[in-house]
């Protein structure tokens, strides 16, 4: 049994071999994530300013002109760069900041969850109460409105705006923080090749 399990691990070694496709799909994955939220921030400067700065509506910060102009450069310059696979690590602390922020001034309010739900280890009352007028919402679009077409392409949902997307995108940027690029599909693989051609 014990032999087994050590061929098994063996195989499952040789699956190293393309470790390089795990951080290239995190750097695909995360790429337009921080493309569409820069360059929505950057479409509505003035609006993004304000919010940034607004005390009774929006977060409050001092500087909000500079601090949303280093946001959506962040998220922006941080898109390109993750999908040329160039300066990662070093990109990747920005972007964690910007997800920081977002975390603990936007949205920690509101709990975990991203979409409210009325059961399971993460609801609350906000969401359960949200799951409640959700019910009543899709009772008066059934009665007064084209239900079927409304839902056609997805069900209806109450956004419930936790913590949930910011920290998982944080989590994947921290794991490109600590695994770089990856091999082979990024400029910074090459870069390192030529510059400190080292065994990988």
């Amino acid at each position: 049994m014990f032999a087994a399990a050590l061929r098994l691990q063996t195989v499952l070694d040789r699956s190293r071999a393309a470790d390089f496709i795990a951080p290239l799909l995190l750097r695909l994955y995360l790429a337009p994530v921080f493309w569409m939220a820069g360059w929505n921030k950057l479409t509505g400067f003035d609006g993004t300013v304000q919010w940034f700065g607004n005390p009774d509506w929006g977060l409050g910060l001092p500087f909000p002109t500079v601090l949303a102009a280093l946001a959506t450069a962040a998220e922006l310059g941080g898109a390109v760069l993750l999908l040329l696979g160039l300066a990662v690590r070093w990109v990747a602390i920005p972007l964690m900041v910007t997800m920081l922020v977002a975390v603990f001034a936007v949205h920690w309010d509101n709990g975990w969850l991203a979409i409210a739900e009325g059961s399971g280890l993460f609801a609350t009352d906000r969401t359960m109460m949200a799951t409640e007028r959700l019910v009543q919402a899709k009772a008066l679009l059934r009665q007064h409105g084209d239900y079927g077409y409304l839902t056609e392409h997805g069900s209806l949902v109450m956004l419930n705006n936790g913590i949930e997307f910011a920290v998982t995108y944080l989590v994947m940027l921290l794991s490109l923080f600590f695994t770089g690029a990856g091999r082979y599909v990024s400029v910074d693989h090459w870069i390192r090749k030529r510059l400190m051609p080292v065994p990988q």
